[in-house]
């Protein structure tokens, strides 16, 4: 999936220019891994982030209506370059060297583009594959069984 700007680009107005003055910009390492978990969990056959103990945290934290965008991610940011860990579940069924892939390159594309920074690395690591419980049927009504008698 590829980040489109959802701002018009309008032809009259000046493009963005460079900062006007001396300063420093900080991106901190929370805003980068919200960034790769975001993109990380749009790729298909993510089915969550994080260990079993950090999705039982993000249950609670479902529950009560909030939600942390950096589970199952961590990011080591430099001034330049920063490098993302990222812990995921996969879905039943989804080719796991496939995922990883799609993850890694997804997490390159949104970071490099949203936050600025290059990526030295995306190392994925895949704890579990997620298996949906069995589907269960119905009992039959009591009139069909009245009728089979």
């Amino acid at each position: 999936m590829e980040y489109q700007n959802p701002q018009p680009v309008v032809p009259n107005r000046p493009a963005a220019s460079p900062a006007p003055g001396p300063g420093r910009t900080v991106i901190s390492e929370t805003a980068v891994a919200k960034v790769a978990g975001i993109a990380a969990r749009a790729v298909p056959g993510v089915y969550s982030l994080g260990s079993g103990p950090s999705r039982a945290l993000g249950a609670i934290r479902d529950a009560v209506g909030s939600s942390d965008h950096a589970a199952g991610v961590h990011a080591e940011v430099g001034e330049t370059q920063v490098a993302v860990d990222i812990t995921l579940v996969a879905s039943y069924g989804t080719p796991l060297h496939a995922l990883a892939n799609s993850v890694r390159a997804a997490v390159y594309r949104a970071v490099e583009e949203l936050v600025g920074l290059q990526v030295i690395e995306v190392n994925v690591e895949i704890t579990d594959v997620y298996v949906p419980p069995p589907v269960k049927t119905a009992a039959p009504a009591a009139s069909e069984r009245e009728a089979l008698l």
